[in-house]
């Protein structure tokens, strides 16, 4: 809810990303904060290609309901149906400005972010059920040599048990990760890159504030 706050705080526009499976509209907190905002809302229906015409007519029909002033538009990111209606939706209801960063420049997020950005994808590929959810990726040292970049990170997680799961047989799970994950940072870094990786159980990190602070969310 601290981000949800601060994105309201100076957000343009706000586009809601819902989907077919989300039967009723949601009156929680998340809903009521968005529409005493006065921010411009579009509703984005997503994976309409897993309901009837029927149905989607109802879903969409609610979220008219909830929101009179605002375009619902049904789409499917699967089936990349209807995508450009709904960029040229935000594009519309966006302020003309200046440009922020270079044409260039493609991101405003450092190195160390994308490579354990890298890491955790390889962990919700490779993992099932709760355990990468339950997951924190911290670089602990990232240094950039002539040839080679060095990396050594650390997989925070919750239990002893989602430990020895991250590590698996023999170690064999965590090497996946590592192998997957290094092949993905030379691409992107576009240099070798020698990856250590460490497993370490952090109790119950995502409820304290110390250690959220510590990884970036507050």
């Amino acid at each position: 809810m601290t981000f949800v706050n601060i994105a309201l705080s100076d957000a343009d526009m706000i586009l809601y990303v819902t989907d077919v499976k989300e039967r009723s509209v949601n009156e929680g907190e998340y809903i009521s904060k968005i529409k005493e905002s006065g921010i411009p809302v579009i509703i984005a229906v997503n994976k309409i290609d897993l309901t009837t015409q029927e149905e989607l007519e109802l879903i969409v029909e609610s979220w008219h309901t909830a929101f009179p002033d605002s375009p619902v538009i049904p789409i499917s990111a699967l089936k990349n149906f209807n995508l450009e209606a709904l960029l040229i939706s935000i594009l519309n209801k966006l302020p003309e400005g200046p440009p922020f960063f270079p044409k260039d420049q493609l991101t405003d997020k450092y190195e160390r972010f994308f490579a354990s950005e890298i890491i955790r994808e390889k962990i919700l590929i490779n993992y099932r059920k709760e355990v990468p959810y339950s997951v924190e990726i911290e670089i602990e040292s990232f240094k950039e040599e002539k040839n080679l970049i060095r990396i050594r990170a650390l997989i925070h997680v919750t239990r002893e048990s989602q430990k020895g799961i991250i590590i698996g047989h023999k170690g064999a799970m965590l090497k996946r990760v590592g192998t997957d994950a290094r092949k993905d940072m030379e691409d992107f870094l576009r240099k070798k890159v020698f990856l250590e990786l460490y497993v370490k159980v952090t109790k119950d990190w995502r409820d304290k504030p110390v250690m959220l602070r510590r990884f970036g969310y507050r």
